[in-house]
């Protein structure tokens, strides 16, 4: 229970501001069919995760030891130092319907998402917890907490929110996970 609540918690609040989250409002304002971009959202949200919690948790398998889990812990605090870095979405990344608004919104969330930040800390989740199911159902449902309210409100909740706080909340939880993760992986 406590890999599904931490990815959770985790994902939810580093997704606030971030390039996905900036996908969302597009593909609302853009196709204005919330049900399928949510469904896609939700199916490449779990294909991603899926295979990033599995990468981390095959990792922490054949990996142990101190500095294996001082470099998860590393990996932890990186993610919150990040956070405080706003995303953009580029000219480029804007999607474009070919296939439908689920399509589109699948293959859109699932490239994106590919070196994200909550790609990362699903791969450090999967390695901390080295429960493939849990972090994928936690990250998962983190993801569809922070986007969406976005697909449904849209651009009035953007403007409602606070980013920066919410930025530096999400950065002070990763950070100290990071640092409690860092203490307990190393003998006293």
């Amino acid at each position: 229970m406590e890999a599904f609540l931490s990815s959770t918690a985790l994902v939810a609040l580093a997704e606030i501001g971030d390039k996905t989250q900036l996908l969302a409002l597009v593909l609302a304002a853009r196709f204005r069919r919330p049900l399928p971009i949510v469904a896609g959202i939700l199916v490449a949200t779990l294909a991603n995760h899926a295979l990033a919690a599995w990468l981390g948790a095959s990792a922490a398998a054949w990996l142990s030891g101190p500095w294996f889990g001082a470099a998860v812990a590393a990996g932890f605090i990186v993610m919150g130092l990040w956070t405080l870095i706003p995303d953009t979405l580029g000219e480029d990344e804007t999607p474009r319907a070919r296939g439908g608004v689920f399509l589109t919104t699948l293959v859109a969330f699932f490239l994106v998402e590919i070196g994200d930040k909550t790609q990362l800390a699903t791969v450090a989740l999967g390695a901390r917890y080295e429960s493939v199911l849990a972090v994928t159902a936690g990250t998962t449902l983190g993801m569809l907490l922070a986007n969406v309210p976005v697909v449904l409100a849209g651009e009035a909740l953007i403007r409602r929110v606070p980013l920066h706080a919410v930025r530096i909340a999400a950065a002070t939880v990763f950070v100290a996970t990071g640092a409690w993760l860092l203490w307990r992986s190393w003998p006293l």
